[in-house]
């Protein structure tokens, strides 16, 4: 680590504590050259996670793109910010634990819609017509129907 001063290279650590949100560790260093202190952080590179389009294109993971679609799904149903975003976070987290760190969008939208069919099913119906892009109302119908027979089988149980 070179000192932010003289640019020397030789220091030592005076202190090393996680941070606030435990991603991070916080290191306060002496320079061996100056003398004075500086404070360095140590973070856990994240691999980017690429998004593979529908024509096949390529895109950065961007978890805020998909929180905005989810709060316009959500748009006046009545759903804490805090349970959408925990959705992103759940969502972000399946992707990161799988072998490969590519994933089609349709993977993404499949993740989501499991997630909502517990919150709102509004809200899931909303997300799903617009990740299936939906081409005729017997597309639309076919969602109804899939989640009216999930909903006669959790009454059974």
């Amino acid at each position: 680590m070179r000192c932010p001063y003289c640019k020397h290279t030789e220091n030592k650590v005076t202190d090393s504590r996680a941070t606030d949100d435990g991603n991070s560790i916080r290191r306060r260093r002496e320079c061996l050259s100056c003398g004075r202190r500086f404070t360095t952080y140590e973070v856990i590179e994240d691999v980017p996670i690429m998004v593979i389009k529908s024509r096949g294109n390529y895109e950065m993971f961007d978890r805020g793109k998909l929180l905005n679609g989810l709060l316009r799904s959500c748009n006046k149903r009545n759903i804490p910010r805090e349970v959408l975003e925990n959705v992103v976070k759940n969502v972000e987290d399946a992707i990161r634990n799988r072998a490969k760190q590519e994933i089609k969008s349709s993977e993404i939208g499949d993740l989501v819609l499991a997630e909502l069919k517990d919150i709102d099913e509004v809200a899931y119906v909303r997300f799903a017509s617009v990740y299936r892009n939906f081409d005729d109302v017997q597309a639309f119908v076919a969602v109804l129907e899939d989640l009216r027979k999930n909903d006669k089988h959790e009454v059974e149980k």
